[in-house]
C-alpha cells in the first residue's frame, strides 16, 4: 500500500499527520509540524498522546464521532476501508495553551489477511481560521474511483439544549459567544451573519427565556446546562 499523501487529503492551513497502527495505538512516521503546533517535547508515540490534547467539552463528540465513522464504514464493508476517507472537528490544544479548531481527516492504509483495519494515516489541520464553531459532522466518504457520500449530524449537547429549551441551535450557538464575552460586533464575525441578524436574534433569545439582560441569560444557560 502506499503510504503517500493521497490527492484526495485536503488541507487548508497548518497541518501535521502521522501514521496508527491500530493493532496496538502507536505513532510513527509523524510530521514535523506535531512537535511545534501542539509544544511536545518530542514526537508523540501512542494515541493517548494526542487524546489528552481534545478540549474536554469536545472527548463526547469525538468518542461518537469515532463509533459512528467505524459503523457506517461497517455497514460499507471494510474491505473498502481503504478507499474511505473520514473526517469531523474538535478543539486541539496549542503549545500556548489555548484550544483551536482542527479538522481530522483518517484514510486506512492497510488491512490485514482477515479483512480489518491495521494501519491508517491521520492528518489533522489548523481551521480556526476558517471555522471557529463547530459544526459537529461526521463524514465518511469515497476516495479513488468510490463515490460514497454519508454525512452524520451529532446530536450533543447543543442540540439537546436546543429539544428542551425551545430555542434554536443558532440561539444557543450565540448565548455560548455572548457567554465568552463577545459583542455583537464579535457574534456577528464568528458566525458570518449581519449585527442586525444577531440583534434579533438577541431580543428572541431574550424574549423566550423571559431575561432581561445577557448576564440573567447566561446566568440561567449555566444553570440548566446549555454552557
Amino acid at each position: 500500500m502506499n503510504r503517500k499523501m493521497n490527492p484526495e487529503i485536503f488541507t487548508v492551513g497548518n497541518y501535521y499527520h502521522y501514521t496508527l497502527n491500530l493493532h496496538d495505538n502507536t505513532l510513527s512516521t509523524p510530521h514535523e509540524n506535531i512537535i511545534a503546533i501542539h509544544g511536545f517535547a518530542g514526537p508523540p508515540k501512542h494515541l493517548t498522546d494526542l487524546w489528552e490534547l481534545i478540549h474536554p467539552e469536545d472527548m463526547d463528540f469525538v468518542q461518537e464521532a469515532e463509533l459512528l465513522k467505524a459503523a457506517k464504514i461497517s455497514e460499507i464493508g471494510w474491505e473498502h476501508a481503504t478507499e474511505l476517507k473520514s473526517g469531523y472537528c474538535c478543539r486541539l490544544r496549542l503549545a500556548s495553551g489555548a484550544y483551536e479548531m482542527f479538522h481530522h481527516q483518517a484514510v486506512h492504509t492497510r488491512t490485514s489477511e482477515e479483512r480489518h483495519p491495521a494501519e491508517a494515516l491521520h492528518i489533522n489541520t489548523h481551521i480556526q481560521h476558517l471555522m471557529p464553531i463547530n459544526s459537529y459532522q461526521i463524514i465518511v466518504s469515497g476516495i479513488g474511483k468510490r463515490t460514497d457520500f454519508h454525512l452524520m449530524q451529532w446530536e450533543g449537547r447543543e442540540a439537546q439544549a436546543a429539544k428542551t429549551s425551545g430555542l434554536s441551535r443558532r440561539e444557543i450557538e450565540i448565548i455560548i459567544l455572548l457567554s465568552k464575552g463577545l459583542n455583537t460586533t464579535g457574534i456577528s464575525e464568528t458566525l458570518n451573519i449581519s449585527c442586525h441578524t444577531v440583534r434579533t436574534h438577541r431580543k428572541n433569545i431574550l424574549e423566550k427565556t423571559r431575561c432581561r439582560n445577557s448576564s440573567e441569560l447566561i446566568s440561567r444557560a449555566f444553570k440548566q446546562g446549555y454552557l
